[in-house]
């Protein structure tokens, strides 16, 4: 199997190329002798239980099946039961591991990759497995131990179907205070699999909802799946206009990341999803920490701590989140591209279609439209999320260079070195990170005014450049 394909926080490749079904069948031996010893050393979830078990969810991609018949053969083969929870969202799988007695649970999903890709993300018990422990999986299947851990013919685990979609939509319903407004909204799920779930519990909830490629296809055929692309999410736009709807709410393809649109067509990135939820709960809860990683504007920095919060700066990546989360009990955490999670009445896990229900709620509760809301955040001018072309080889190097120079600078007031380098300039700031899932650079820049932020860009594009030169890196 393609070493590359072992990322940081998850498995994932062109599922054709990459992910053959001999491969993927070693692969879930790996993993059901991971999770085996596991329960070997601490004991299973449920007590007396003769074999652990996993829960296994799959999303709607055309290739997700035969992934889901090679990884549950591995997962059987040495001696672990598998609960077969069918085609659900990624969330969906999440609340399995949180609601049943299992010992892990995993997602065969692409995410936000194009149609021909898929993957799989791990839970070992309730937490997300990334690093080290996806690059021991890739270890065990290369050594021959996770075939050596299989069992005799008659020990092997066993497989059972059961729906969790039910007890998932009740449970979310469940941890809502809805105030007395409602609304249209319009859902567009980019025929990734969160689409019937978020809409069946927006209008559980009362909401009038107008689907917009809400149907699971794994072609993806009307637009990729990624609300964080601009690109992406004009339809949702022109939609909420034609039917003059307050609200679009967007999901990337297995559900995990939220986009949203107001009633005036204008975007609202993860950072400002943030704020808003933010200064909700922290009204609520005075004093109560807040994760979001370093790509997120200091507007939402501000911002919470001006409502009250104690705004927390962590490395990128859902499974870093979640585990900072959980160390430090923030009641929600974010990224920039959408992942949201709620530990405020929730279970700490990324959900775009109950974060959505959550920004629904906030509405419901007031007579501010989102509209009303989106100008009430600071303006701050920034870049996307650009991409450097760096070599998986040096790109750490750079950063590190790259960190010193700005160190330096005489226009840099401080650094943040959490998870590459963020360099405060006073009217704004430039990062650069070494990419965990590509041959690159992550930079993003922001400031207070379109001369600051040209400044800005200048400095840390230098500093990028001298540090490749240093290194003799293209």
């Amino acid at each position: 199997m393609n070493p590359s394909i072992f990322r940081e926080y998850d498995i994932r490749g062109v599922a054709d190329r990459d992910l053959d079904s001999e491969s993927v069948h070693e692969l879930g031996r790996a993993i059901g002798a991971m999770i085996a010893r596991s329960t070997a050393a601490t004991g299973p979830v449920e007590k007396g239980r003769a074999r652990p078990v996993v829960a296994v969810g799959r999303d709607a991609r055309l290739t997700s099946g035969r992934l889901r018949e090679a990884l549950v053969a591995g997962i059987t083969d040495v001696g672990v039961d598998v609960i077969d929870v069918g085609v659900v969202a990624t969330p969906v799988l999440y609340y399995a591991a949180f609601a049943w007695p299992v010992d892990g649970a995993i997602v065969i999903t692409g995410s936000h990759n194009p149609a021909e890709d898929n993957g799989f993300k791990i839970l070992r018990r309730r937490d997300s497995i990334h690093g080290d422990d996806i690059r021991d999986l890739h270890a065990a299947m290369e050594s021959g131990s996770a075939r050596a851990a299989v069992v005799a013919p008659g020990a092997r685990g066993q497989v059972e179907e059961r729906d969790v979609l039910e007890p998932y939509l009740q449970h979310a319903q469940s941890q809502l205070q809805m105030g007395p407004r409602r609304f249209r909204v319009v859902v567009d799920a980019g025929n990734g699999s969160g689409g019937p779930a978020a809409v069946e519990l927006y209008r559980r909830l009362g909401f009038d909802v107008v689907p917009l490629y809400c149907d699971m296809d794994g072609r993806f055929p009307n637009h990729h799946p990624d609300p964080t692309v601009e690109a992406n999410v004009a339809d949702l736009r022109q939609r909420v206009h034609e039917e003059q709807a307050e609200i679009g709410i967007a999901l990337d393809g297995d559900a995990d990341r939220i986009g949203a649109v107001d009633g005036q067509r204008r975007i609202l990135w993860g950072d400002q999803l943030m704020i808003l939820f933010g200064r909700d709960i922290a009204r609520e809860h005075p004093g109560a920490r807040f994760i979001a990683e370093v790509k997120c504007s200091q507007a939402l920095f501000d911002e919470i701590r001006k409502a009250g919060g104690d705004p927390i700066m962590w490395k990128v990546g859902h499974s870093l989140i979640k585990a900072k989360i959980k160390e430090t009990g923030a009641l929600l955490g974010g990224e920039m591209s959408g992942h949201i999670f709620f530990a405020h009445r929730y279970l700490g896990f990324d959900d775009a279609i109950y974060a959505g229900a959550r920004l629904l709620e906030l509405l419901s509760r007031g007579e501010a439209t989102l509209a009303d809301l989106y100008d009430t955040l600071p303006v701050m001018v920034n870049t996307p999320e650009l991409r450097v072309p760096c070599s998986d080889q040096v790109k750490f190097d750079v950063v590190r260079r790259t960190t010193e120079r700005l160190r330096g600078h005489p226009r840099v007031q401080s650094v943040i070195d959490v998870d590459g380098v963020r360099a405060n300039f006073g009217t704004g700031w430039g990062l650069v990170r070494a990419s965990n899932t590509q041959p690159a650079l992550v930079v993003r820049c922001e400031a207070v005014d379109a001369a600051h932020l040209a400044e800005i860009r200048t400095i840390i594009d230098g500093a990028i450049l001298a540090s490749k030169e240093e290194l003799g890196a293209s």
